[in-house]
């Protein structure tokens, strides 16, 4: 086998330099990796630009950086998390999502068996979700200078004409619901960063998010803010809206959905769910008549089964939340000061 065959060993075989140089090796690299595993008619166009037709309606655009560590945790990997991340920004405005892109960033070093699994579960995420990964580059770093892979995602859509989402629609009477149990995403990832063992494996819940945006929005067009709870979680999330929008926000401790095990392990760990990150839930503000209609469709909907009301929108110009505790108190839900988990997407 020569050099060349060599660098191009999946099963044994790393990223080199060449890998990104512009030759025969790079060439070899996105044909037998990129281009077998992510084919679809506009990417085997072969073109450095996708040329592609959308329907009418308004474009949704989102970019994502993916830096996630570890690589691999249970529920997922930073393939299929490049492709579910992005795909739910361009949800979140209530779009359809048509096409993405995806640029790698690879070490040189970095194993062709453990990038060729990432590639393969960005596939499989494309597939089930129906959107295709219709560009993208690669570039290769000296080892040392990166971290394995880092991925970049771009996402574009196509917004309906009567649909307007927007975090300045948040106004008081409004109804604050959630699709399903917070903090998942980020306890498996440092369960797993930290080596911890629990009595059951705790999973993230990356998925992607449009088929159940696209039910919601179909049963109430008129919704006023969508956003999924990443980084900063549930917490983080809602003062971006009430700081932005003006309001404040009133939650029910009570209604907050978090799995056992997952709370177990907050209270272990030090951390609260609140604030950590989340990757395939989402938060919707509707106006109050609507929250029964939407919590319906949100539940029987496989990624909205646990969907709850989880407060309400309130006037407050300071932009506080505040959660209603089990003992009938009312507390601040503040930013936090810094990062609680970081490298969690």
């Amino acid at each position: 086998m020569n050099k060349i065959d060599d660098r191009l060993s999946f099963r044994t075989g790393s990223v080199d330099m060449t890998h990104g140089g512009g030759g025969r090796a790079m060439a070899d690299l996105i044909r037998d990796l990129f281009h077998r595993h992510l084919a679809n008619p506009i990417l085997d166009q072969g073109h450095d630009a996708a040329r592609f037709r959308v329907p009418a309606g308004r474009l949704a655009m989102s970019t994502d950086g993916h830096v996630i560590s570890p690589l691999f945790f249970p529920g997922g990997d930073i393939g299929s998390l490049a492709v579910h991340g992005t795909l739910n920004d361009v949800a979140m405005a209530g779009a359809r999502p048509l096409y993405m892109t995806a640029g790698f960033i690879l070490e040189e070093g970095f194993p062709l068996a453990d990038l060729e699994r990432i590639v393969l579960s960005m596939a499989q995420a494309a597939r089930e979700a129906n959107v295709p990964i219709v560009t993208g580059d690669t570039k290769v770093v000296e080892k040392g200078k990166g971290d394995g892979v880092f991925i970049t995602t771009t996402g574009l859509g196509v917004v309906p004409d009567d649909v307007y989402i927007a975090v300045g629609n948040a106004r008081p009477g409004q109804a604050i619901l959630v699709s399903g149990s917070l903090g998942d995403h980020g306890v498996a990832i440092l369960s797993k960063r930290e080596n911890l063992e629990f009595e059951t494996e705790i999973r993230s819940d990356s998925a992607a998010l449009h088929t159940l945006v696209a039910a919601m929005v179909t049963e109430v067009p008129g919704i006023a803010v969508l956003r999924d709870p990443t980084r900063g979680g549930l917490a983080a999330t809602l003062n971006e809206i009430a700081r932005s929008a003006r309001v404040g926000m009133v939650l029910d401790e009570a209604a907050i959905p978090v799995k056992p095990d997952v709370s177990a392990a907050c209270e272990l760990l030090g951390l609260d769910p609140l604030y950590v990150a989340n990757e395939g839930k989402l938060i919707c503000l509707c106006e109050g008549e609507d929250a029964e209609r939407l919590l319906a469709v949100m539940r029987r909907h496989p990624l909205g089964e646990q969907a709850a009301l989880i407060g309400e929108v309130v006037e407050d110009e300071n932009g506080l939340v505040r959660m209603t505790t089990g003992f009938g108190g009312q507390r601040v839900v503040d930013w936090l000061a810094g990062e609680q988990l970081p490298r969690i997407c």
